[in-house]
């Protein structure tokens, strides 16, 4: 069984009299930097000078600054930025002004699972990862709840190091809901296998295998667009709300015998193994070291899938439908 934190196995007093920097003011860190404010913490977050997360940080009444000063300002420094960008920000902008004492944290595990930030053995580092967007981590804080967050320990020369990880989960407000203990190792692996493999992979290629399907047996595009991507978010709706068996008590017995006994033929022993190997190349560090190329090249291979994914028919089809979906215009 997982260990789980909550509200009473965690005391701010372990942030009291530090200064948290929170680098970047995007999706995690305006909730992060806000709901750390709202529960008495001293607090400045850093972006660029200018730009739209700056303005936006002043709007909602947090201290910001640029990279380098909260950096020079912080105790605790919580790196929001994407992956990516991280190790250069760190090796320019934080670790010049990394202190005994101090504390990195982060909210994925990946650059310090695989080397590309190696801390100085005198700081903390320590993970505390929402499980959950920003704006609901903002939002469900300002109605006195919280999500769900992963915490683990990578380094912990102050001997506090969990202490002031779970500290900084109740200021976010996630020992309100409960925070699992966990490993930078495992935090990445399975985070990285998961989009890979379903969420964002596998389910975008099994909806335009299935899209294709439809339209190459002489369906109309449109019939086959709700049918293979439009009633998707319903199916997702049910089973986030209560798993899989919430969403085959919901649907009808006519769709409970097909999905279960054709289910299993669609995601079959070659597809199995085809899992085992994206999880082997995770493991081995060899997507990782894939990744980090690609970056440095400037995505060229990123780019090209991109344009081919935006210009299957299934968008140019799903664009004209959507149109006539009012529900789904933002504001």
């Amino acid at each position: 069984m997982a260990k789980i934190y909550y509200d009473a196995d965690a005391d701010l007093k372990y942030l009291e009299g530090k200064k948290i920097a929170v680098i970047g003011y995007g999706n995690q860190g305006h909730a992060q930097a806000q709901n750390l404010r709202d529960s008495g913490m001293d607090v400045v977050a850093a972006d660029i000078k200018g730009s739209r997360a700056w303005k936006q940080a002043e709007k909602d009444g947090v201290p910001i600054t640029t990279v380098p000063e909260a950096c020079k300002q912080g105790d605790v420094i919580q790196v929001l930025l994407p992956d990516e960008f991280q190790p250069m920000v760190y090796k320019e902008h934080i670790l010049p002004y990394l202190e005994e004492g101090n504390a990195l944290c982060f909210s994925h595990g990946f650059n310090i699972h695989y080397h590309q930030i190696v801390p100085p053995e005198y700081v903390d580092v320590f993970m505390v990862a929402p499980k959950a967007p920003g704006h609901m981590v903002r939002t469900m804080f300002v109605d006195g709840l919280g999500v769900p967050a992963l915490v683990a320990v990578h380094q912990n020369p102050s001997g506090k190091a969990m202490e002031t990880a779970l500290a900084y989960a109740k200021g976010i407000g996630c020992t309100r809901a409960g925070v699992i203990e966990t490993t930078f190792r495992e935090e990445t692996e399975t985070d990285l296998f998961g989009e890979q493999v379903d969420l964002c992979g596998g389910v975008t290629e099994m909806i335009k295998a299935a899209f294709e399907t439809l339209v190459e047996a002489g369906y109309q595009p449109e019939i086959a667009y709700f049918e293979t991507l439009h009633e998707l978010k319903l199916i997702v709706d049910l089973i986030h709300e209560g798993g899989l068996a919430r969403m085959w008590q919901s649907v009808s017995n006519t769709a409970e015998y097909g999905g279960l006994t054709v289910g299993k033929r669609i995601i079959n022993e070659q597809s199995r193994a085809a899992m085992w190997e994206a999880l082997e190349r995770i493991q081995s560090g060899e997507f990782a070291r894939e990744w980090v190329l690609e970056t440095q090249a400037n995505k060229p291979v990123l780019k090209a899938l991109e344009k081919q994914e935006f210009e299957h028919p299934i968008e140019e089809v799903g664009a004209r439908l959507r149109a006539m979906m009012p529900w789904l215009k933002k504001e």
